[in-house]
């Protein structure tokens, strides 16, 4: 790697202090006192609300919708078992002549016979070798009967809505880097959708955060910064988003050690129209200084290809970086 002042430039102490920075609805007290990283790669964000009562803070709907695959199934096979096993129970309190099993290898076991038959009736299966008898083995099918209806309506609406909901996959690369471009230096990173679907109309923001001393006391400012490119109406390869380091950019002349000593942090949103759902979808994600490559640049992406051939890019290579 080069030397940290690879790309001297002198500071613009108006650049830096401008005023048309925000908190970006961090609020004013995040902006002065978090040292922490405001936003993960993952686009969730380092701050949390307290105070909300237990019941207040529940939303089942959105966090069946938002909780991974593995999670909601989980839960739903949780839910199943649990409620076969309580009508079971309830099937066995009712005696060992409310359940009649008919077939030609009865179950000797009471809780196994009630257990499978809640299955059948949850799933309405309905083989009819087990089989109810008197008013309150039945009366218990009924109110199973409606449970059943209701439950599997709601997982049945929950699955269609998780399968529904368009959101966006972009694979943005591991590192940003700052580097000559044009007859200047800019800062750079790629991204590219992690679908085979298509995105159009997107739009990147990127906003710079760093302390600054104002006034004899430490502040952080968020500057939008200016892009080469700040939309693009497809993407069907890879996008490389750059803001040139101009006199004009809130960066300009900041070494290495000033993105480390100002606990800069650079955020980014992108959205965009999801051509499939024909609806907007949006992600976003940060670099810190350590994710910053000073005196690198991205290696072509572009895959040989002989006359007549598709153009295409070799995604394996999105976050390569190479010494310029």
């Amino acid at each position: 790697m080069q030397e940290q002042n690879s790309y001297p430039i002198n500071i613009n102490p108006a650049a830096t202090l401008r005023e048309r920075d925000s908190d970006l609805g961090f609020g004013d007290k995040v902006a002065r006192e978090s040292r922490e990283r405001l936003m993960n790669p993952d686009g969730s964000f380092n701050v949390e609300r307290t105070g909300f009562s237990y019941l207040s803070s529940l939303n089942f709907y959105h966090s069946s919708l938002t909780i991974s695959w593995f999670n909601f199934l989980g839960i739903v096979l949780i839910l199943y078992f649990a409620s076969n096993v309580t009508f079971g129970l309830l099937y066995m309190l009712c005696g060992a002549t409310a359940l009649v099993d008919t077939s030609s290898i009865p179950f000797e076991n009471l809780f196994l016979r009630s257990f499978f038959f809640s299955v059948q009736t949850f799933a309405t299966i309905g083989y009819g070798t087990i089989h109810p008898v008197g008013f309150l083995p039945n009366l218990l099918v009924t109110i199973e009967s409606y449970y059943s209806l209701l439950t599997n309506a709601l997982i049945t609406g929950l699955v269609f809505a998780r399968f529904a909901r368009p959101t966006a996959r972009i694979i943005f690369s591991d590192n940003a880097i700052i580097a000559p471009f044009q007859d200047k230096t800019a800062f750079m990173f790629r991204l590219v959708n992690g679908r085979n679907n298509q995105l159009i109309e997107l739009e990147a923001k990127v906003t710079l955060s760093r302390s600054v001393e104002e006034n004899g006391r430490i502040v952080r400012k968020f500057d939008l910064l200016e892009l080469e490119r700040q939309n693009v109406f497809f993407l069907p390869l890879a996008w490389t988003v750059v803001h040139p380091i101009d006199e004009n950019s809130p960066m300009f002349g900041m070494t290495e050690k000033d993105f480390e000593k100002a606990d800069a942090e650079i955020l980014i949103l992108l959205s965009g129209t999801d051509e499939t759902f024909a609806q907007r979808v949006h992600t976003r994600t940060s670099y810190k200084p350590d994710q910053i490559k000073y005196g690198y640049k991205f290696a072509n992406l572009y895959n040989q290809v002989e006359a007549g051939e598709k153009i295409s890019i070799d995604i394996r290579k999105l976050s390569k970086i190479e010494k310029t």
